[in-house]
Order: structure tokens, then C-alpha cells, then sequence
């Protein structure tokens, strides 16, 4: 075991030595700010250049603390460590960076070819230690890698951790950070990367309250979906999150983060500060990975410090084809659908400066990219929990097509990334849920109903009503994963073509990935296409998909190409026609 140095960041509370902790709070609209010692005194801070407070008390880990600005108004540290309970109370001294003996120290994670992602909430699980139970299995299956749903502190103890205020402080209904580094020292002792969904676009309705002491914090003249934009033209501002940043990555040794919503950031050059500061400080050797949620898809990012971007381009084709949907976001892929499945194969983002259906040019050329600078999923937090009843895809599309899409998943090129549940066909929905109280719990439940007023079955308000309270524990406990029901019949035949699928990637594809790139994509037919990839070794990796009801005319493979999986067993399949609703893979290895 061995103990890992702690990263000083500017903002939050800095253990000192002989039990001392210095408190700093940036409040430039603040008049005064005291230091609330719970049970204990109440302390005047000194006043600094730039708006800054402090002070260095006598007093040490465990210490209970609130910031009391202008002799009126109690707010906890916005960068507290921790909580003693929920957002409005006290916040709690923590060492994070020495207090833990890391069993497994000597991790340095994996390189990103490597990386099969599970997306999980840990509120579902039952919090950090029980989450701890389940890693075994995932890494039995061929996961390599855990991403956390944020669990920055929120309001009450039920969220999906997008409406976090405190982002430095795990939430205390999942655990301590003690647990959290548990489960983290716990995943990496079985060969698991944990990547951590962080939120730097917004904070949450309930429990901000930097407007009251550094309104600045955020700028009036741009509007984000969630109200003032983040100000990140302010040294303060950049700091308060790339500290945040480093210190997961230091102090709690994530492997990797996913930043939410980034296209909700205007200033782009606090995302290459951002990444600059983690790689040179992160120690030489180690893998730690910066992935992006971007809707502009700047492709140019993926050259500046960020290994790879959710590839929601890819999901929405493939949902509509394999569900005929056209509502919403998939009105945009729709048209032309099985173009754009071709461009997406053969190209990474559709989008690439093409207008969307708005008249809005979106995106950047992508081509030149890796295929692994692309994170593919059939299914996750927001594709799913966004409908109005949460269906997962299993219960939305035909069988067959699934299965063939999901071999698209698992064996192309791009990093798959798997919700949790998926790979035994859950049923369960995955609801949006919160647990907000009195006019926010009301604002909240009308707001995501009228969400869906402009879907053509939700315009009757009747059918409205139905749609789930997001603040109704049923809501949150109906879509928990009943991981009891891996074992009956259907179930365990998906979970038997994931872990098929995840022992064919791992032999075949994963160690000829180095150096891979698009070659080729080819329309074969309405929702049927013909695409190949180029391995780094030499060979190459070709992909006939076939998402409609029909036959459709196929190319005859090289000889030499060998069958890596079929996602349909056809009897006697007819010469030079790929069957229905089916994708086969073939490797074609280098002469």
C-alpha cells in the first residue's frame, strides 16, 4: 500500500501542518466573510487582492465548516471536499490527497485502444461500496473501463448528478470519499479504468449560491439552456475547474473524465488550458484520458489534448434506422438515412459543416481522424432517459436488426461504450429522476412534460399526465437494473453475445488498432452498406450491414478474409446477397 501525493489546487480548504487548515473562499461582491466553525467559533477572514478571503485556523480533518458573508447569509464552500449531509449542510475538512493507502499505487492505467466503456449511476447501484460488488462481473465480461455518471454533490439524494452546485464534493448519499477511492483502488486491482462525468457548462437550480458573493463567476450577455453562462474569461473562474479536474485525477486517480455539454462553453480556449494543465501535470507514464460531449462536433479539439468525442451522429442513425423514429433530434438523421450511416462508418461525424435541420451549419471535418477518436453507443444516460418513458432499445427495435447493430458496436474500430444493463437486455426503464422539493419539484414535473408537447403523442395532455414525476421515489426505484434476471433465458442470450462479441474484440480487433483509420464506405442499399477500416498491422476489417428487411446485392469478400462473426445464423444463404436485418465481419489480414 502506499499513500499518493496530494495536488494543491487554489480553491477549497489546504491542509497545513500540526492539525492547521487554511480556508479561502473567492468573494469579490462580499463586503466581510467569516468562518463558521460548527460547535466551535465563528471567525473573521482577511481580505486579499482580488477578492479573495482567508484564513488559518486550528483545525484539522473532520472539522464541520460553513462561510458566513456579510453577517447575513450562510453558504457552504464551493469547493468543499465534502458534505456532512446534503447540499445545505455544513461542508466537512477531507483530506483527499494523503489520507488513503492506495492498494494498488502503482496503476497506470491503459492505453485508450484498449478501452470498452460501461456507463453506470451509482445512486442505482446503491453508492460506491455496493457499486464495488458488481466490477468483478464487468470485468468478466470484457469491460475495461467504468464511467460514472456525475456525482458531484446535488440537491437531495436522488439525481442523475447533472443539477450538481458543489462540484468538488462526492454526494454524500452515495458514501465517503474514503469509499469512492475504494472503488476506484478496487477497479484498477482488476484491470478497470474509471472515468468520471463532470459538469463544467452549468451548476443546478438549487444551492448556488456564487451569484450572491462573485456574480461575475458568469456573464449576462450569453445565455446557456441553464441560465448565465459560465464566465471562463475569469482566471478565478478557470482555476475553480481545472483544479476540480486535476483533482480527480490526482487526489482520486480517475483515469479518465467526460466533460458534459462542452458546445455550452463558448470560450474554447479554456478547453485547450484545461487540457494542457492535465497533461503536464499528470505524472509521465500514466494514461488519463479527456473525452468530450460536443453537439458542434469540432473535430479540431481531438488534435488539441482530447482523445475522443461521444459520436452521437452514429447513435442517432443507427436509432432511427433500427426504429423508424423521426421526431426530435432524429428528424435531422432521417433523411437520407442510410448516406449519412455511410458517411458515419466511413467518416466518424456526419455532421462536418452540413446544415442541420435548422438551417444551422454544424461541425468539422472528421475523416482524418482515427476511428478510436470516436465513442459509439446504441444506448446511454441521455438517449435513454430523454424519452418520456425511458425505453431501452431492446423494447423499441426488431431482434435481429439489435443484434447486428450491436456487433457494429462492439467490433468496429470506434470505442464502444455500453449503458448499463445493456448487455443482458434489460427491460427496465431508465427514467429521468430528481428529488427537488415544493415549486422547484412542481417546475420540474410540468417542464418535462411540456418537453414532449411537440411529439405527435404527447399532444393530448391526458397522455402528458402519464409521463413519470420526476421527484416520485418510484420513479428513481423503477429504474433500477433488476440484475437478478441475467440469468433467464433472453436474458443470458445477450449477455452471451456481449461476452462473445468482447472476446472477439479483445483477440482480434483491439491489438490491431494502433494506427487504424477509415478506408472506404459504400452504399449497398436502402439502410445496407459495405465499409472497411485499416488496421496499423496491415490488414483490414471489413463491415457488411444490412439494417433493412430485404436481400441486398453484395460484393463477394477476398478469399483470403476470414469470418470474425455472423449476427444471423442463415441456413442456406443465398449467393452474393447479405440477408435481412444482419452484419458480418470479416478481418482480411495483411499478405
Amino acid at each position: 500500500m502506499q499513500k499518493q501525493r496530494a495536488y494543491i489546487a487554489h480553491h477549497g480548504p489546504e491542509l497545513l501542518d500540526s492539525g492547521t487548515t487554511r480556508f479561502r473562499l473567492w468573494a469579490p461582491d462580499a463586503r466581510s466573510v467569516s468562518l463558521i466553525v460548527v460547535g466551535a467559533q465563528t471567525l473573521p477572514m482577511t481580505a486579499a487582492e482580488d477578492g479573495w478571503y482567508s484564513i488559518d485556523a486550528p483545525y484539522g480533518v473532520g472539522t464541520l465548516y460553513r462561510f458566513l458573508i456579510d453577517d447575513e447569509l450562510q453558504v457552504p464552500d464551493p469547493a468543499s471536499r465534502g458534505q456532512a449531509g446534503d447540499i445545505q449542510s455544513p461542508s466537512l475538512v477531507v483530506d483527499t490527497g494523503n489520507g488513503y493507502l492506495w492498494r494498488n499505487g502503482e496503476w497506470q492505467g491503459r492505453p485508450w485502444h484498449e478501452t470498452v466503456l460501461y456507463e453506470m449511476h451509482v445512486g442505482l447501484y446503491g453508492g460506491f461500496a455496493a457499486m464495488e460488488k458488481h466490477l468483478s462481473d464487468l470485468a468478466e465480461l470484457g469491460v475495461t473501463a467504468i464511467e460514472l455518471m456525475p456525482i458531484a454533490e446535488f440537491p437531495g439524494d436522488r439525481n442523475w448528478g447533472y443539477d450538481g452546485v458543489l462540484p468538488y464534493a462526492p454526494e454524500a448519499a452515495y458514501g465517503s470519499p474514503e469509499e469512492l477511492k475504494h472503488l476506484i483502488d478496487t477497479a484498477h486491482g482488476l484491470g478497470l479504468m474509471v472515468f468520471l462525468d463532470v459538469v463544467y457548462n452549468h451548476f443546478g437550480p438549487d444551492g448556488n449560491y456564487l451569484g450572491h458573493y462573485a456574480k461575475h463567476f458568469f456573464r449576462h450577455d450569453q445565455q446557456t439552456p441553464w441560465g448565465d453562462a459560465i464566465d471562463f474569461r475569469r482566471r478565478e473562474v478557470r482555476d475553480f475547474f481545472i483544479d476540480n479536474a486535476l483533482m480527480w485525477l490526482m487526489d482520486y486517480r480517475f483515469d479518465g473524465l467526460r466533460f458534459d455539454a462542452v458546445h455550452a462553453i463558448t470560450d474554447r480556449s479554456f478547453l485547450l488550458e484545461l487540457a494542457e494543465r492535465v497533461h503536464t501535470t499528470v505524472e509521465p507514464g500514466r494514461h488519463v484520458h479527456l473525452v468530450l460531449e460536443n453537439e458542434d462536433n469540432r473535430a479540431s479539439l481531438l488534435d488539441q489534448g482530447f482523445t475522443a468525442q461521444w459520436n452521437d451522429d452514429g447513435h442517432n442513425v443507427l436509432h432511427t434506422l433500427l426504429t423508424a423514429e423521426q421526431q426530435g433530434y432524429y428528424a435531422d438523421y432521417c433523411q437520407n438515412a442510410t448516406a449519412k450511416l455511410a458517411r458515419f462508418l466511413g467518416e466518424g461525424f456526419i455532421y462536418q459543416g452540413q446544415n442541420n435541420r435548422r438551417g444551422e451549419a454544424r461541425g468539422e471535418p472528421s475523416g482524418h481522424l482515427s476511428p478510436t477518436s470516436f465513442v459509439l453507443f446504441l444506448q446511454n444516460h441521455d438517449q435513454t432517459g430523454n424519452r418520456a418513458f425511458g425505453e431501452r432499445l431492446v423494447s423499441l427495435a426488431d431482434a435481429d436488426a439489435l443484434r447486428a447493430a450491436t456487433a457494429v458496436l462492439l467490433l468496429s474500430p470506434m470505442v464502444p461504450l455500453l449503458f448499463m444493463g445493456e448487455e443482458w437486455g434489460a427491460r427496465q426503464p431508465f427514467l429521468f429522476f430528481t428529488s427537488h422539493h415544493g415549486e422547484l419539484a412542481d417546475a420540474v414535473r410540468e417542464g418535462r412534460r411540456n418537453e414532449f408537447a411537440e411529439f405527435t403523442e404527447f399532444a393530448d395532455e391526458a397522455t402528458r399526465e402519464r409521463i413519470p414525476d420526476p421527484n416520485a421515489l418510484s420513479t428513481f426505484e423503477d429504474s433500477r437494473p433488476d440484475f437478478t434476471a441475467r440469468q433467464e433465458p433472453d436474458h443470458a442470450q445477450w449477455l452471451a453475445l456481449y461476452r462473445q462479441l468482447l472476446k472477439i474484440r479483445h483477440a482480434e480487433i483491439v491489438p490491431r488498432l494502433p494506427g487504424v483509420h477509415f478506408l472506404d464506405s459504400t452504399v449497398l442499399g436502402e439502410g445496407s452498406v459495405l465499409v472497411r477500416w485499416q488496421f496499423g498491422d496491415g490488414s483490414r476489417l471489413r463491415l457488411e450491414l444490412n439494417l433493412s428487411d430485404i436481400d441486398v446485392p453484395l460484393p463477394a469478400a477476398p478469399q483470403q478474409a476470414e469470418l470474425l462473426f455472423a449476427s444471423r445464423d442463415i441456413a442456406s444463404p443465398a449467393q452474393g446477397l447479405l440477408a435481412p436485418r444482419m452484419a458480418k465481419l470479416y478481418l482480411e489480414k495483411a499478405t
